[in-house]
């Protein structure tokens, strides 16, 4: 869920034709450039992005709420579910790719040419290959393992607990 979040959320912010990267939030720390990156490191960048973690976890988050939107409609034919999968596949490889240009964009703003090259360099590795096919299934388990995870309603019950204030009603 949160990764198709944040597929969404860029989809707001990302500018119709891609003439206008949208501006990049600022972390301490951060190295920004002020001018628009090279064209190489914007290749490279988005390179970069297709071939990471989240990259990797779009097309099975993808699919699982495909399925889940397949499951809402008990009354659909067969003919419209597989329209159904059929459009939410074409608009999930539209906001997969909006993503991983935005994402590919940031890092080109914030690694240099040398630094974006040598990532890649790794990236084709087979060592990099075999965790980049084991990864989605290991974040799998884990989050199985872990449960359901509520960081801010953990704080707020220790804060209420440890305070009295902001318990919920």
């Amino acid at each position: 869920m949160m990764i198709w979040a944040v597929l969404m959320a860029t989809s707001q912010v990302a500018a119709p034709a891609w003439g206008t990267p949208p501006p990049l939030p600022a972390f301490p720390g951060d190295r920004i450039l002020t001018e628009r990156p090279s064209a190489k490191a914007e290749a490279l960048g988005r390179e970069l992005a297709g071939s990471g973690t989240l990259a990797s976890l779009l097309p099975l988050q993808i699919a699982k709420e495909t399925e889940e939107l397949v499951a809402e409609h008990e009354g659909l034919t067969p003919a419209e579910q597989t329209r159904l999968r059929a459009l939410a596949a074409e608009m999930g490889a539209t906001g997969r790719d909006r993503l991983l240009s935005v994402l590919g964009h940031a890092y080109a703003m914030r690694l240099s040419e040398a630094d974006l090259a040598a990532i890649i360099a790794f990236r084709r590795t087979s060592a990099h290959k075999a965790l980049a096919t084991a990864e989605p299934a290991v974040i799998a388990a884990t989050m199985q393992a872990v449960g359901e995870l509520d960081f801010k309603g953990d704080v707020r019950g220790a804060f209420c607990k440890e305070t009295g204030k902001g318990c919920a009603k």
